[in-house]
């Protein structure tokens, strides 16, 4: 695509303005101007090209890449495209493949494929590519040490500005970034850490010891995913180096990894909020089994729990039976009071996941939370007394709405919100602080907790005013 056409588009048109050129070529056979136009093209783009033709052509037009791009292209796919692609290319190829690939990637590939695939990927990699992915998948699931990689460059403190370039250069191209380069001793401890900025800026004689940040954030390979994904937030990192027991260095977590984590963590709390059992695959590719055993348990739970709230409408039958109108507003007050408790903790257990709140800062939270509570009770009570006399007492002619019932109803509003949002507030909280995921602690268990105790404020509030 030439400068004009360029001009006045937006990026999406423009892309797919290339993948229609890229698919016309393919039909067309031209296989060198195919290439040619793929090399061009970033790979996160090709992989989503090839994951649009058909599967008998794909591992043909993957193979027309070159070994270094077509590395880059396969990081960029998801496992069953990855998995087609290995069953069409032969030992040799899949063995030049892993060697190209960043072990990190590489060992995201192996958690994600079938064992036969594993086996055949492992039995083909080069001794120290499988020492490697070993040494990877040994560290605990969703740690520092599972996400990070061993494509670094490393300097010594006693190098100088040009000998430190030279070094860049020479193994740079390999490394998953040259931007950020660790400073280590002998032995391999992280001494510090400096920028190609600082060595781009010195004169070529100044060392690397001088230049040097000895104030170094750092992960240890056990740290949660989560802990480190919090760092880059907090100090805004590019790269943030992965020490050891013994402090040694052993790895990186890049800027691209973390995005991952963050995508993976927030769609965890996204599962547990709406009740189910967080799942390791994207949803299209969850099959129906797997997607039941994961939301059943919740439902379960849900169901049964709904037992209290049955059980207490029985126990006041005979009052309801005499005052029949305050049937019709069950569901109002109980949604209402789901809805407060879901809106206090969603802000509260994002406030938790970003740091912003701790544990310790409990009462301030529930404070806030209790006067945010009196102040929507007392609005949604107004509107509501207003509407019930108005809409329901007026103009629908139902003589079962008294102001007396018009007042049980809104003031039973002030009462339940302040109880939901206070509680939906200090779950979460309370969860964080004996270790378990705020998350847990979100809609369908608030909305279960509030329903029973809403019915419990609503017809004592009658029996109290309307002396039934």
């Amino acid at each position: 695509m030439d400068e004009k056409q360029m001009h006045g588009a937006d990026y999406d048109s423009i892309q797919e303005q290339r993948t229609d050129e890229l698919s016309r070529l393919l039909d067309n056979r031209d296989m060198k101007l195919l290439q040619r136009r793929m090399e061009e093209l970033n790979e996160f783009d090709v992989a989503e090209f090839l994951t649009e033709i058909e599967d008998n052509r794909m591992p043909m037009v993957f193979r027309l890449l070159s070994k270094e791009s077509a590395a880059e292209v396969f990081a960029n796919l998801d496992a069953p495209e990855q998995g087609r692609i290995i069953d069409s290319i032969t030992d040799s190829e899949l063995a030049g493949l892993l060697e190209e690939l960043y072990v990190d990637d590489a060992v995201d590939m192996m958690e994600e494929l079938p064992a036969n695939v594993v086996k055949r990927i492992m039995r083909t990699a080069t001794p120290q590519t499988r020492a490697l992915i070993n040494q990877y998948l040994h560290y605990p699931e969703n740690s520092a040490g599972s996400i990070m990689t061993a494509e670094f460059v490393d300097l010594k403190k006693y190098m100088n500005v040009r000998e430190s370039l030279a070094r860049i250069r020479r193994i740079g191209e390999d490394k998953e970034t040259i931007y950020v380069c660790f400073v280590i001793s002998a032995d391999r401890r992280l001494e510090g850490i400096v920028t190609v900025k600082d060595l781009l800026l010195a004169d070529d004689e100044e060392v690397v010891e001088d230049l040097m940040d000895r104030n170094v954030i750092f992960a240890s390979t056990t740290e949660d995913q989560e802990s480190v994904s919090e760092k880059f937030s907090d100090y805004d990192l590019v790269a943030l180096p992965v020490v050891d027991k013994e402090g040694r260095l052993v790895g990186i977590v890049t800027v691209d990894d973390v995005i991952d984590v963050m995508e993976q963590e927030t769609t965890e709390d996204i599962e547990k909020m709406a009740g189910m059992v967080p799942s390791d695959k994207p949803y299209s590719r969850t099959g129906p089994l797997e997607i039941w055993k994961k939301r059943i348990p919740w439902l379960l739970f849900l169901m049964l729990s709904a037992t209290f709230t049955s059980m207490i409408l029985t126990s006041f039958e005979n009052m309801l039976a005499v005052e029949a109108a305050l049937v019709a507003f069950i569901p109002m007050l109980m949604g209402t009071g789901g809805n407060s408790g879901a809106q206090a903790s969603t802000a509260v257990i994002r406030s938790l996941s970003l740091g912003d709140t701790e544990p310790e800062d409990a009462l301030r939270v529930i404070w806030k939370e209790w006067r945010v509570a009196l102040l929507c009770g007392m609005t949604l009570a107004a509107v509501n007394f207003a509407k019930m006399l108005l809409v329901d007492g007026w103009i629908l002619h139902n003589d079962g709405v008294t102001v007396t019932v018009a007042a049980v109803v809104s003031l039973s509003i002030v009462f339940i919100v302040m109880f939901a949002k206070v509680v939906g507030s200090m779950l979460p909280i309370l969860a964080e602080k004996i270790g378990v995921d705020p998350a847990v602690m979100a809609n369908p268990l608030i909305s279960t907790v509030t329903d029973a105790v809403s019915l419990l404020i609503y017809l004592y509030m009658a029996k109290l005013l309307l002396h039934i």
